[in-house]
C-alpha cells in the first residue's frame, strides 16, 4: 500500500489494543486471503480450497482466479465472499433456521443476504434493503444468480421497514461503517478515511439499529456488524443498545469459537461480541454481535397498503407456468402488469403485504410473459433452483461457448434444438437461447453481459 495509515487511526488502536497494534499495522500491509462461499443447491465442480472454518461452505483459494471468466459465477455456484463476513452463518448455526423470516437491513452487494437466502431455505424468506437504488440493483443481480427464489429486494429508509413491526425471526444489520477493516484490501478506504467518520457514522448506526430493534419479534435474534475496528461504532453501539433496550435484551444461544481461529471474543452484556483482526484471525477486519430480543406477547403489525400491486394469471396460463417449476403445488403464480413472477406459497402472502407499501426492486423469480398461451422466459428463471430441468432441452457446452454467451455473442446453433434452450456448463443453467432454424438468438440480458477482456 502507497497510502499510509491514517495516524488518527493508528493512535485510537494503539489505545485499544496497546502493544498488539504494531502487529495489526503490520498485517494490514500485507496481501489479504482469497475466498469465496459455495452455493449448496448448485453443486458443481469448481475451485480447490481449503475450508474456512467458521462457515462449512466458504473455502480459500491459494490465488485470485479470472472469477468474471468463469461460467459457474454468473450461474451463482459460489460468491466471492470476504471470509470474515461469512462469519454471520456461524452466529445462526445453532438454530432451525429453516422456514425462518429474516431481515437484512444493508444488504448490498448480498454475500450475506445470499447466506441468510440457503439458511432459511425455499419455504423462507428474506427481506434485502438498501437505501442506495443503484446498490439495490446489483443485490437484485446477486440474488438472481444465487437462485433460491425468496428474497425480496426493496430501497427504502430504515424507518419504512421499521414500521413491519415485530416482524421478523431474525433481523441483521451490516451498518455502514468507517471501512477500516478494508485498509488492507482497499487503498481509497484509507485515503478516504477521516478522523469524524467514526461519530457521524455512529449516529447513523444507532438510527439503523433502533429500527431494526423495532422489526424483530419477541424472541428473535438481532445481528449487527461492521467492517471496522473502531470502538465508537463497535463496542459502543453495543452499548448504546443495552442502555436502550436492556430489559428487553437477553444472551442468544452460546456461539462458540475455536482457539485457532483467532477470533477476538468480547461480550457486553447479553451480547457476544467478536472482533477479527488480520494478525490473528485469517481474513480482514470485521465486528459482529448477538444477542436476542426477550419473549412477550406483542403482536406484529404493518402498515396499511398503499396501493394494489399484484394480479392473477389466468387459469390457462396457471397451467402453463406450471410446467416450468419442480414442484407447482409449492408455488404461487402472481402478476405486474404483464410480468409473472413465482413465490413460494408458504411466504406469498407476507411478499404480496410488503410489495404494497415498500418500493420493491426485485422479489420471487421473475418468470417473464405469456405469448400466446406459451412462456417467453426470462433470464432468473434459468437461474431458479426450483426450474423444471425437463421442460426445455438443457444442453451443456464448452467454455469458449459459455463465455462467448456471456458476452452475448454468436454461438453455434447446431447444437440446440428448435426454440428455446437452457444453456449449461458443467451441469448448470447459466441462461436461455432460443433456435429459430440455423441461427441462435441469445437470450443473456445485455446488462449482465461480460465486458472484461
Amino acid at each position: 500500500m502507497n497510502t499510509p495509515l491514517p495516524k488518527e487511526f493508528v493512535a485510537t488502536m494503539r489505545e485499544a489494543l496497546g502493544e498488539d497494534a504494531e502487529r495489526l499495522f503490520a498485517a494490514l500491509d500485507t496481501e489479504p486471503a482469497v475466498s469465496l462461499r459455495l452455493n449448496p443447491a448448485k453443486p458443481a465442480e469448481t475451485f480447490e480450497g481449503e475450508p474456512v472454518g467458521w462457515c462449512k461452505w466458504g473455502r480459500y483459494l491459494a490465488e485470485r482466479p479470472q472469477f468474471t471468466l468463469d461460467p459457474l459465477l454468473h450461474g451463482g455456484v459460489y460468491y466471492v465472499q470476504e471470509a470474515s463476513s461469512q462469519f454471520v452463518a456461524h452466529l445462526l448455526a445453532n438454530y432451525d433456521m429453516e422456514g425462518a423470516k429474516v431481515l437484512d437491513m444493508c444488504a448490498a452487494p448480498g454475500g450475506k443476504t445470499t447466506i441468510y437466502s440457503t439458511l432459511v431455505g425455499r419455504r423462507g424468506l428474506v427481506v434485502a434493503n438498501d437505501i442506495s437504488h443503484s446498490r439495490a440493483m446489483a443485490l437484485a443481480d446477486n440474488v438472481q444468480r444465487w437462485g433460491m427464489g425468496n428474497v425480496v429486494v426493496t430501497c427504502n429508509e430504515p424507518s419504512h421497514i421499521g414500521q413491519f413491526s415485530h416482524w421478523f425471526d431474525v433481523v441483521a444489520v451490516d451498518a455502514p461503517c468507517s471501512g477500516e477493516g478494508m485498509f488492507r484490501k482497499m487503498e481509497e478506504a484509507r485515503s478516504e478515511w477521516s478522523p469524524s467518520s467514526p461519530e457521524v457514522c455512529a449516529e447513523r448506526q444507532k438510527e439503523i439499529v433502533a429500527e431494526a430493534w423495532r422489526a424483530l419479534r419477541p424472541g428473535g435474534t438481532l445481528i449487527y456488524s461492521t467492517c471496522t475496528f473502531n470502538p465508537t461504532e463497535d463496542e459502543g453501539i453495543v452499548e448504546w443498545l443495552m442502555s436502550e433496550y436492556g430489559d428487553e435484551v437477553e444472551m442468544a444461544d452460546r456461539v462458540d469459537v475455536a482457539d485457532s481461529w483467532g477470533v477476538v471474543r468480547s461480550d457486553i452484556g447479553a451480547f457476544q461480541c467478536f472482533h477479527f483482526y488480520p494478525h490473528k484471525a485469517r481474513g480482514e477486519g470485521f465486528f459482529a454481535a448477538v444477542a436476542r430480543k426477550s419473549d412477550g406477547a406483542i403482536k406484529r403489525s404493518s402498515p396499511k397498503a398503499r396501493r394494489k400491486l399484484f394480479s392473477l394469471p389466468a387459469k390457462a396460463d396457471v397451467k402453463e407456468l406450471a410446467r416450468w417449476v419442480d414442484d407447482a403445488a409449492e408455488h404461487t403464480f402472481m402478476m405486474v402488469g404483464d410480468d409473472i413472477y413465482a413465490y413460494n406459497s408458504a411466504v406469498a402472502e407476507a411478499i404480496v403485504t410488503l410489495s404494497e407499501n415498500l418500493s420493491v426492486v426485485y422479489s420471487g423469480v421473475a418468470m417473464g410473459r405469456i405469448f400466446k398461451q406459451k412462456l417467453k422466459p426470462e433470464h432468473p428463471l434459468a437461474l431458479y433452483v426450483g426450474l423444471n430441468r425437463d421442460v426445455v432441452p438443457m444442453v451443456d457446452v464448452e467454455l469458449d461457448d459459455a463465455v462467448d454467451y456471456l458476452r452475448r455473442n454468436d454461438i453455434s446453433a447446431a447444437q440446440f434444438a428448435e426454440g428455446i434452450n437452457v444453456v449449461g456448463y458443467k451441469g448448470v443453467p447459466i441462461g436461455f437461447v432460443k433456435r429459430i432454424g440455423a441461427r441462435c438468438n441469445n437470450m443473456y440480458p445485455k446488462d449482465l453481459r461480460i465486458v472484461k477482456l
